[in-house]
């Protein structure tokens, strides 16, 4: 197989910050890429999340999976059978233990992994692939602590071999109107962003006979923002954030912790043992992040109090504002039919609509989840090893969404302060160009 390994660390660094004309060489149609080139994937991971990203990635033509990995074999020898009925044939399966996608990761017959484990497994997962020769991708977030986030980002360039983590938001139909939106100049010069993962989540924090879920024990001894990658990979990209601008400072704070001792009460009744424990994770985390240009990010995460579910989405330029989440308006000083009056976002939808959107829109509705987001990322992930070119969102993305994480909890262990920021391109965000709108 041919990789990138072949590729100076300086001629990968600079193919990937012109994914745009990458982009532009392939001729892939709106029901999947136009070369006959087979992809063989590796999956590791394959309970709920893991699942149906493997059955998307089935849906596209010239998808084969040799190998699935999980450490409950019932749900390895599901995936075998989504497998085999879509494909023909029956993919190994590695249950052996916690480690045993070491030996999924060292087959010389895939092109890539992809991983949907438990957030710890994220990085060593993608680290030993890279390492491997092999196109790295991941769900969200990508990594948990500092150090692994620039393990990834040197890994890859290292190696050569890009890294992905798997951002739907960023394809949802109504960022990508934005992202449009914002490069054709409709916002102005932006300003200010507000926007949040806050999704009553409770219900995954506890499994059913009175124990906590991974997700649980994370919530249990942590306080600060578990989950950024959502609300702020929409934002890197209208701000250009390592392609021409970066974040530089977060400061993060947490109200008291109600949310989960509340729900376990409800659930399993007032005496049960978690019910009386004490949880570190503030039920609502507000971060503010500032970037090298003077832009601001207001950032929340709330999974512990009942309330629907909503991104908000704000955007705010010289020349005018989007509400998003539940609200949905716009106004543009000039343009919206009444002065100071919000109008509605929807016809903008389609006057602005994104090309990749459009041409893939169809399919995305019929295989995808999330709205269609899970197809368009899942395609945008395929297309990219399938021609051997860069990720459009890269390793530096990864770590960068990624790292807000363990930010937050270093400021709101210290009331608030503000933390610096990483630079993980070391300097290279000056030259980088912004995402660009292309289509399928």
């Amino acid at each position: 197989m041919q990789t990138l390994n072949a590729l100076s660390r300086r001629a990968f660094l600079n193919a990937a910050t012109t994914v745009a004309a990458a982009t532009a060489l392939t001729s892939a149609k709106a029901k999947g890429d136009a070369s006959n080139r087979a992809i063989r994937i590796g999956m590791v991971g394959v309970g709920s999340r893991g699942t149906h990203l493997l059955q998307t990635m089935l849906s596209f033509p010239g998808v084969q999976v040799p190998a699935v990995c999980d450490i409950v074999p019932e749900r390895a020898a599901r995936a075998q059978d989504l497998v085999e009925k879509a494909t023909g044939t029956r993919p190994e399966a590695y249950t052996k233990d916690q480690r045993d996608w070491q030996r999924l990761v060292e087959r010389d017959d895939l092109d890539a992994v992809l991983t949907a484990t438990p957030w710890e497994w994220h990085t060593p997962i993608m680290v030993a692939a890279m390492k491997a020769g092999k196109y790295a991708g991941t769900e969200v977030p990508a990594a948990v602590t500092v150090e692994e986030c620039w393990d990834l980002v040197r890994t890859s360039e290292q190696t050569g071999m890009p890294c992905m983590m798997l951002e739907n938001v960023c394809y949802f139909q109504e960022v990508l109107t934005l992202l449009r939106m914002v490069r054709e100049g409709v916002f102005g010069d932006l300003l200010h962003a507000e926007v949040g993962y806050q999704h009553d989540c409770r219900f995954l924090m506890f499994t059913d006979d009175g124990k906590l879920t991974w997700r649980g024990e994370h919530g249990a001894v942590k306080d600060g923002n578990l989950y950024p990658t959502h609300p702020i990979g929409p934002v890197a990209q209208w701000m250009n954030i390592n392609r021409g601008d970066r974040f530089t400072r977060i400061s993060s704070v947490s109200t008291k912790s109600t949310g989960l001792k509340n729900y376990a009460a409800q659930k399993f009744g007032p005496d049960h043992p978690l019910a009386k424990r004490d949880y570190a994770l503030g039920d609502v985390n507000t971060s503010v992040l500032q970037t090298e240009n003077g832009l601001t990010v207001t950032l929340y995460f709330d999974l512990c109090t009942p309330r629907p579910y909503d991104l908000i989405l704000r955007l705010q330029g010289t020349k005018g504002i989007h509400m998003g989440g539940a609200q949905g308006d716009i106004y543009l000083e000039g343009t919206s039919p009444k002065a100071h009056t919000y109008e509605p976002f929807a016809p903008y939808m389609e006057k602005y609509s994104h090309p990749l959107w459009t041409a893939l829109q169809e399919q995305a509705k019929e295989h995808g989840g999330h709205g269609g987001s899970d197809y368009v990322t899942m395609y945008e992930f395929l297309k990219a090893i399938r021609n051997r070119t860069p990720f459009p969102q890269d390793v530096y993305d990864a770590a960068t969404w990624s790292v807000i994480t363990p930010l937050s909890f270093e400021s709101v262990a210290n009331s608030g302060a503000v933390v610096d920021f990483p630079d993980f391109t070391q300097g290279k965000w000056k030259e980088r160009k912004p995402v660009p709108v292309y289509g399928a």
